[in-house]
């Protein structure tokens, strides 16, 4: 689709999804004030992720949800293509996810305080071995509500949607945490919204989810294998 024709889906998906940010972060912050743990906000985040992705034109194919033990807290790990990754995410994988955002995010009113609120995991990637610290710390806090954990371990999005070499830090949590590691395969996303593009294309991403990989007597000597292993499923 050309960009003039690609025009008018980004311009309503855009000013939708600004409106449902700035609506369901202010419920998500009702709600994650009394209780992050509450079922609502997953709910919340659920029906903001849908609004992104019914406007811009975006149908899902998901298999693999049957993997997916709901009683269990999961490191999942996923190739990252697009704009549209964490909302593909919310929208398919059926557990109460959290994930990392970059601190910048946190300055952003409104959205701030519900991040806060419900757990999101700020990252300040300028102050390196705090910095990890800090995630651990963090983290530690999702896990002991029984939310997962979603960590793209490419560390950025894809530009030629090809998936690059894995970063070791997702492992070594699930590693330390003796929690299972869920692969998870996002296609279609990259054609949808390009990174560095405004562009919304409307189309289908289908999304993989493979059983979980367990970390249970797992040691920090076996993280790059279990990091080659996600690797090579994704």
């Amino acid at each position: 689709m050309g960009t003039l024709k690609a025009l008018p889906r980004t311009i309503v998906t855009l000013l939708a999804g600004v409106v449902a940010t700035l609506t369901h972060a202010s419920l998500a912050w009702i709600v994650g004030h009394r209780d992050p743990s509450s079922p609502l906000v997953d709910r919340i985040v659920r029906s903001w992720s849908k609004v992104w992705l019914r406007t811009g034109g975006i149908r899902l194919e998901i298999t693999g949800t049957e993997n997916v033990d709901t009683t269990v807290s999961h490191v999942v790990v996923a190739n990252h293509l697009s704009n549209f990754d964490i909302m593909v995410c919310f929208a398919a994988i059926p557990l109460p996810i959290r994930y990392l955002a970059k601190k910048e995010l946190f300055k952003i009113p409104i959205l701030a305080p519900a991040m806060r609120a419900i757990g999101i995991v700020e990252v300040d990637r300028s102050a390196r071995s705090a910095a990890l610290a800090s995630i651990n710390a963090q983290s530690a806090k999702v896990m002991e509500r029984g939310h997962s954990l979603i960590i793209y371990p490419e560390g950025t999005r894809s530009r030629s949607s090809e998936i690059a070499a894995f970063k070791k830090g997702a492992f070594t949590m699930a590693v330390a945490a003796g929690m299972p590691v869920l692969p998870v395969t996002i296609q279609g996303a990259w054609e949808a919204w390009k990174p560095e593009s405004l562009m919304i294309r409307p189309g289908t991403v289908r999304v993989v989810i493979d059983p979980p990989i367990p970390t249970a007597g797992l040691a920090r000597s076996d993280v790059e294998g279990l990091k080659q292993r996600a690797f090579e499923i994704i």
